[in-house]
């Protein structure tokens, strides 16, 4: 679920608005209206607190201008790309998506945030039987959504502590866990997980949700979450990659990688079988890996695919919707409704949207390869003593 705040005031943006804008403010955020209006007025606040860049408008520009350039350049300015993508994403994510920043399929009969809630719980289900006091680490945590669940799956018994680079999910995800009473039990840290703040052997468990593939370069982040662990201890983790059936001389197969690339803030999509290696070249042992995008049920990428239905999100990814969630925004922008720049950022996110869909009905591509490494219980130099 979404913790979006109580009614919303009316600020002084608005004051000339009509009288129905002024009385719908006054909806509570339950309601559609009520929350895109909280989206708006956090939107606005946002802009103020912007990590990279001096408003959204230049930093949906400085954005493009990485993805316009190589894989190399995108691999170097990682965080950077990581930061700037982040900056102008995350409210959006919330807004339409919740506070989990991942996709999972739904069995029948089973709600979003039901998938939501039980892919998460499987992940977790990993890392074996933890005892009260254990320490766990989410690489690459978001606004802490699914450390937020998974805290409450050990029954507030394990201490979760979330790493994200960027410093305005780490406010969100912290305000929401103390809004939701688990301050004491959630943390989250603003770092870079290539080189996290934690000394060797911290964590009894570690788990990654569709996050390490920002990383530059996946040995050295599995590395740095082998270091962090204790001997024995289990890192499960889903990873965006590309699947056997991705033809790299296929025009078509080129075009929806890039566009999932740009439109998720990625470097590089590597294949299934570089991800596995590479968790085993970083010196973990190989418990197990399964691709859930074949998992039977609501495929993932169904939320992502159009409906003429107006009152779903879906409505966004048909032609008539695009044309009018762009156009919508656009004059919002004239009118200071919302800042410059935020429409060019929904067509950013829209082509990242249209471009993971597109690869999980051709099935090239899958957000979810599941993969579980154990920490050996003894280094290579140790069994060579």
């Amino acid at each position: 679920g979404k913790a979006m705040g109580n009614s919303i005031s009316v600020d002084d943006y608005v004051s000339a608005l009509p009288v129905a804008l002024l009385l719908a403010l006054e909806c509570t955020s339950a309601s559609p209206i009520g929350r895109s209006l909280t989206f708006l007025k956090q939107l606005w606040k946002q802009e103020n607190k912007l990590t990279c860049n001096d408003n959204v408008d230049k930093g949906i520009d400085d954005y493009n201008a990485l993805h316009a350039g190589t894989v190399e350049d995108r691999n170097a300015e990682y965080k950077k790309l990581v930061n700037s993508y982040y900056d102008l994403a995350t409210q959006f994510y919330e807004w339409g998506w919740g506070q989990s920043f991942h996709f999972s399929h739904q069995n029948k009969w089973e709600s979003f945030s039901e998938g939501t809630r039980r892919h998460e719980y499987y992940l977790a289900s990993m890392l074996g039987a933890l005892k009260p006091g254990s320490k766990v680490v989410d690489v690459g945590c978001g606004i802490g959504g699914p450390a937020r669940n998974i805290a409450k799956f050990f029954e507030k018994q394990v201490q979760v502590k979330g790493l994200t680079l960027n410093p305005y999910q780490v406010a969100r995800g912290n305000e929401v866990c103390a809004q939701q009473g688990l301050a004491e039990t959630v943390e989250l840290v603003q770092c870079d997980f290539m080189h996290s703040p934690f000394e060797d052997e911290t964590f009894d468990g570690a788990y990654a949700i569709e996050a390490t593939c920002h990383a530059p370069d996946r040995v050295g982040v599995y590395k740095e979450v082998l270091r962090t662990l204790k001997p024995g201890a289990t890192f499960a983790c889903y990873e965006w990659c590309m699947t056997d059936k991705f033809d790299p001389t296929d025009k078509e197969h080129l075009k929806i990688k890039k566009n999932i690339e740009e439109g998720d803030g990625l470097p590089d999509i590597i294949s299934t079988h570089a991800c596995l290696k590479a968790l085993e070249k970083a010196g973990f042992e190989i418990v197990f890996d399964r691709d859930l995008a074949d998992t039977p049920g609501n495929n993932w990428f169904v939320p992502l695919t159009p409906s003429w239905n107006p009152l779903t999100q879906r409505f966004q990814f048909n032609w008539l919707g695009m044309f009018l969630t762009t156009n919508i925004l656009r004059v919002l922008e004239v009118i200071y409704l919302v800042p410059k720049g935020t429409s060019k950022t929904q067509q950013m996110l829209q082509k990242g949207g249209v471009g993971c869909a597109r690869g999980g009905q051709t099935g090239i591509f899958t957000p979810m390869y599941l993969m579980v490494g154990r920490k050996p219980l003894e280094t290579s130099t140790e069994k060579g003593q």
